[in-house]
């Protein structure tokens, strides 16, 4: 296997477990808490993101709710369960909501998105990584996330010459 892929994932729980797995190693971000919550129905979160912002003056902490989706199809608005992204965040107290797709949104989907950007009145961001958005943020994490996720992809390059011994 000569590129990460979706394919070596088993579940959409080991998915859940990888996009909160790439969030516990962005280390230079201190303080940050990563909590994995999503097992069966979820109600629209598996992971919250907490992190700590210190300017000159404040420290502040930001959450975000993440939904992981690891379905094969594009992803609806009927994909999301009906949830109410806004109360969502609100609920627990965070500033947006990212939604990780294993494949692509649907243009209903980024429609429904761009509605709730442009009609929010609370400051709440909404963002979807598409798998392909993802994968290329993977690709700059730690080898151990590469090698307990996706082995054979990790087999790979460990079996590359160095550019030192070409």
């Amino acid at each position: 296997m000569t590129e990460l892929n979706f394919d070596e994932i088993k579940d959409g729980h080991q998915f859940e477990e990888l996009a909160a797995e790439y969030f516990r190693s962005l280390k230079d971000i201190p303080g940050c808490l990563v909590q994995l919550v999503g097992v069966g129905q979820d109600g629209g979160k598996d992971i919250l993101y907490e992190f700590h912002v210190t300017d000159l003056i404040k420290s502040t902490t930001r959450r975000w709710v993440i939904q992981c989706k690891f379905s094969k199809k594009n992803v609806s608005v009927p994909d999301l369960g009906g949830i109410s992204i806004k109360d969502l965040i609100a609920s627990h107290d965070a500033c947006g909501y990212l939604l990780i797709c294993r494949s692509r949104p649907t243009s209903g989907l980024h429609d429904h998105f761009d509605r709730l950007t442009k009609n929010c009145r609370d400051g709440y961001h909404y963002e979807i990584w598409t798998g392909e958005q993802f994968k290329q943020k993977l690709l700059l994490a730690p080898e151990t996330l590469h090698q307990q996720f996706f082995p054979k992809y990790f087999d790979y390059l460990a079996s590359r010459p160095k550019k030192s011994e070409q």
